[in-house]
């Protein structure tokens, strides 16, 4: 079996990741979206609000689990025998900075590649930061996220 694993913070979940998320369903028996808890940012959505986007939002798909989780993304791949990290790449900037995490992740984690798949045209330029930023400030952002993504934006920023 092949399994693949979509890690990110999806803060929120865009159109972008949904393109990942499909694309590589498509190539591995499992796909396993993890939602990674990073200290180091200070999510717009709690944990919790995040899984909820990535379960509604992927509700059809057959061959996923939907998953949290702390430390290290290569130790995560060896307990789950996972054989492959997908990260999209929308520009040079992405490729330079998972270049070296993928190689870090290699050596952690010798079993497991990482492939880098490229964002579609259409998703080339969304990234969560601009969508929160443009929907803090009333903007319409459905063109980048699904419309119950939308929805708990207006609710993020209404309060």
């Amino acid at each position: 079996m092949r399994i693949g694993i979509y890690p990110g913070s999806f803060d929120p979940l865009t159109f972008g990741h949904l393109d990942i998320i499909e694309r590589t369903g498509n190539i591995c028996d499992k796909l396993i979206i993890a939602a990674i808890r990073n200290i180091a940012k200070k999510p717009l959505f709690s944990i919790e609000e995040r899984l909820e986007m990535i379960r509604t939002c992927c509700a059809s798909m057959k061959n996923i689990e939907i998953v949290t989780f702390d430390g290290l993304l290569a130790d995560f791949c060896k307990e789950r025998d996972v054989n492959f990290i997908v990260k999209g790449i929308r520009n040079s900037m992405d490729i330079d900075t998972e270049y070296a995490i993928a190689l870090m992740n290699r050596r952690l984690a010798p079993k497991t590649e990482t492939i880098l798949l490229l964002a579609g045209s259409e998703h080339s330029f969304i990234s969560s930061s601009m969508v929160k930023e443009v929907a803090s400030y009333g903007g319409d952002v459905t063109s980048a996220v699904p419309q119950f993504v939308n929805q708990k934006l207006i609710q993020k920023f209404s309060n």
